[in-house]
């Protein structure tokens, strides 16, 4: 089974930076797609940030031009480098991976981001 382990998160500043990591193991299929999702408390689970197998990428309106996905060229590890940090970016982000001709999902443990004012 997959794994997706997670790091990077922790308490920044409104206007620092962060980067989040997060590296797949277990599967040998490479990604059909891996991304970011974060959730607030109250709030749903929200989609930050893909990046396909043939590197489209794509990200949620309110974080175009600040946050940026990547990854390795083995492409099971992501990255998302979140700049010009806002207080509403304050979520746990959770890595997210698809796998295989059926497309299984995973999910990592999730990361806590806080961006204070």
């Amino acid at each position: 089974q997959v794994q997706l382990v997670e790091s990077g998160g922790g308490l920044v500043q409104s206007g620092g930076s962060l980067r989040l990591s997060c590296a797949a193991s277990g599967s040998i299929y490479s990604p059909n797609a891996m991304g970011w999702y974060r959730q607030a408390p109250g709030k749903q689970r929200e989609v930050v940030a893909v990046i396909t197998r043939g590197g489209t990428t794509n990200y949620v309106d309110s974080v175009k031009g600040r946050f940026t996905i990547s990854r390795d060229n083995a492409k099971t590890t992501v990255y998302l480098q979140m700049n010009s940090l806002k207080p509403e970016d304050t979520a746990v982000y959770y890595c997210y991976a698809n796998f295989g001709v059926h497309s299984y999902e995973y999910w990592g443990q999730g990361t806590q981001v806080t961006v204070s004012s």
